[in-house]
């Protein structure tokens, strides 16, 4: 029962986080920098950490960690930070423990965030618990409408 809860609200909860990020995305692109296109650019920085001892505690511990240090930068668009989902299809890596999700509104905002005393202080207190963290950055736009 407990077990069947928990997958209603991450569900819930995933949704939730999907809806919120086309609503920011729609609501900030206007005024974002343009690429040579004259399309609006978004730096998307998608991290994902593996944990040395995987387990519930310490998944929650650094999603708390992510929240408390990452989640409120100059230049953020949308913020979110969670576990690997229990979904379980041939095409998903499900080989993580904890997600980050920011989206800048420009490569300046996430530079600056790299070098953020709030950024270097997660690090410093988190490292030593990740096995593995890989970082996917991508430049992107959305469709002018």
């Amino acid at each position: 029962m407990i077990a069947r809860m928990n997958r209603a609200w991450l569900a819930l909860s995933l949704l939730a986080t999907g809806f919120a990020l086309i609503l920011t995305i729609t609501a900030t692109q206007r005024s974002l920098a343009a690429n040579a296109q004259g399309k609006p650019m978004l730096l998307v920085h998608n991290v994902f950490f593996s944990l040395k001892e995987s387990n519930d505690a310490n998944r929650k511990k650094l999603v708390a960690a992510c929240d408390k240090y990452l989640s409120d930068h100059p230049g953020t668009v949308f913020y979110a930070a969670g576990t690997v989902s229990d979904l379980d299809r041939s095409v998903n890596d499900r080989d993580w423990d904890v997600g980050l999700h920011v989206i800048f509104k420009d490569r300046a905002s996430h530079d600056a965030y790299q070098e953020a005393p709030q950024h270097l202080k997660f690090i410093e207190e988190n490292k030593d618990g990740w096995a593995k963290v890989r970082v996917f950055d991508t430049d992107a736009s959305s469709p002018q409408k």
